[in-house]
Formats: C-alpha cells, structure tokens, sequence
C-alpha cells in the first residue's frame, strides 16, 4: 500500500468514527517514517496518543491540544503476505482513540495495560516466556 492510500484509508475510517468520541481531539496525523519501540528490536509502535498532560508550573500546555499519531512506516514493517491493512489501522485508531477517552475520563487503564504487554515483551516475547 503506498502511502497516499495509506493517508486516504484512515481519513475514511476516521470518518466513521462518531463525532462524540472525537470531542477534544484535534485530530489524527499520519507520518511517512516507521517509529520503533525504544529498547525493543523488531516491535514498531503503529500509532501513539499525543496527551500534553496537565499544567505545569510554566504555564501548561493547552494550545498543544491532544491527537493520534499513526505511522505509516510502521505498518510496512509489519506488514506480510496477507496482511489486512483495514482491519490494522481500524484497530489502531481504536486502541489510541481509547487513550484519548480514558484520558478524558482521567483513567489510565489502557496505559497500564500497554505497560504490561511491552514488560512482557522486554522479558522474552510476546506473552512473556523466554
């Protein structure tokens, strides 16, 4: 899949996506490059939740406002012989939107659980045996 199909794929997902759960969220944006998982070889992060936290002591960060980054390159690591590009970016949209629902809701379940699937990673795979 080249990269403008890639661009006008999640543009028609996002479309579906009802305008209740975007509340807040100024928007999605897709970048060409692959972005790794730092200190995992191999493991590409599809796409990210781009929270800019609450206030600091600086004066905060509410003009930065909150977005889903997804990475095209990414999805080309991963990608393989049948390798359903809808079903993978219609999930990922899903799980970053979820942060940003959490978020709202000053939840960090998601993060949690995203800690513990990398964790497991770390000790020797995807379920976590070596």
């Amino acid at each position: 899949m080249t990269y403008e199909a890639f661009v006008e794929l999640v543009e028609r997902l996002w479309e579906e996506v009802p305008e209740d759960f975007k509340r807040g969220l100024q928007g999605v944006h897709v970048f060409p490059e692959a972005k790794p998982e730092p200190g995992l070889e191999g493991v590409w992060r599809l796409g990210e939740y781009l929270d800019p936290g609450p206030p600091s002591a600086f004066g905060g960060f509410e003009d930065l406002g909150r977005h889903i980054a997804l990475y095209y390159g990414s999805f080309l690591e991963v990608a393989g012989e049948g390798f359903d590009w809808e079903a993978e970016v219609w999930e990922t949209l899903l799980h970053e939107l979820r942060h940003h629902l959490e978020s709202l809701a000053g939840r960090d379940d998601l993060v949690q659980e995203d800690l513990r699937r990398l964790d497991a990673f770390r000790r020797g795979g995807p379920s976590g045996e070596g």
